[in-house]
């Protein structure tokens, strides 16, 4: 239908992914003071310039033909790109947002790398956290926004490090850069699930998104970017740390809640029920 690296969620996986982002949402919302967006998924050129992804990474996006327009890679470029060709009030500043979008990434240049499973796909579910912070508190900006990732993976009782990139690992936009990376008993290796980003005022120049500080001059604010978390790869990493004996699954109490079935359920319906309903990611995954 639509070729490789491309996944159905089916009754309980779809379920259980729904309960996963909207339980990364109401933790921003709720819990962490982020505005909730719901975004365009096609955006034009002036705004992926805006955010770094043109013109250097031009062959890893879904382009539409004959239209200035690109399915997004990620909501931080509609996220951020929402202040564009804007002048700020400082006492406004910091300002959060939060949005769970589709993101599509052709990726031309990861041919044999990971393709198989839920780990790099053509499309798949995220959700962001975006600042727009001033100059001055803008790393302390970037380690709450670490610690608001973390959270979720702690909540989730899912072992996970954190790491601080170098500079030759770190996106085209980022000045600093913290990945967070789970725990994939599969491939015996920690995997990336979020990368919090302060890229300062890169973005803020290409985009021209300004603020006026509290002596009337106009500054450059600084921006910030956050997975909160990648969703497939929560749920890979659910399905696969807490795998029981028996092959069953038991979903994280957290999550009861947000799937609006109880815990019990879950493991009354053990091996047989789950893996006809995740029956595609064992497949998909090699489990």
């Amino acid at each position: 239908m639509s070729g490789s690296r491309f996944v159905y969620y089916k009754g309980l996986g779809a379920r259980l992914e729904r309960a996963v982002y909207n339980f990364m949402l109401d933790e921003h919302v709720y819990e962490q003071g982020y505005t909730e967006m719901i975004t365009p998924y096609l955006v034009n050129s002036k705004s992926m310039f805006g955010t770094g992804q043109f013109p250097k990474f031009k062959e890893d996006v879904f382009q539409v033909e004959d239209r200035d327009l690109t399915l997004i890679p990620t909501a931080e470029v509609p996220l951020t790109n929402y202040y564009a060709d804007e002048i700020l009030d400082g006492k406004e500043l910091p300002i959060y947002f939060t949005a769970l979008s589709p993101s599509f990434r052709s990726e031309a240049g990861s041919a044999g790398r990971d393709t198989r499973g839920l780990i790099r796909l053509h499309q798949f579910h995220k959700v962001e956290m975006v600042k727009f912070s001033d100059k001055e508190t803008s790393y302390d900006e970037l380690e709450k926004m670490t610690q608001n990732a973390e959270i979720l993976l702690q909540k989730l009782n899912l072992p996970y490090r954190v790491i601080t990139l170098c500079t030759g690992d770190m996106g085209f936009s980022a000045a600093k850069t913290y990945d967070l990376e789970v725990w994939v008993p599969a491939q015996d290796t920690y995997r990336e699930i979020s990368s919090c980003s302060n890229c300062e005022d890169f973005q803020a120049r290409r985009a021209m998104i300004r603020y006026r500080d509290e002596d009337s001059k106009v500054q450059y604010a600084h921006t910030l970017n956050g997975s909160g978390l990648a969703v497939g790869r929560t749920v890979t990493a659910i399905l696969e740390n807490y795998q029981n004996e028996d092959g069953s699954v038991t979903v994280p109490e957290v999550l009861v809640p947000v799937s609006y079935t109880h815990l019990d359920v879950y493991k009354r319906q053990g091996l047989h029920s789950l893996l006809l309903c995740f029956s595609n990611f064992y497949i998909l995954t090699g489990y």
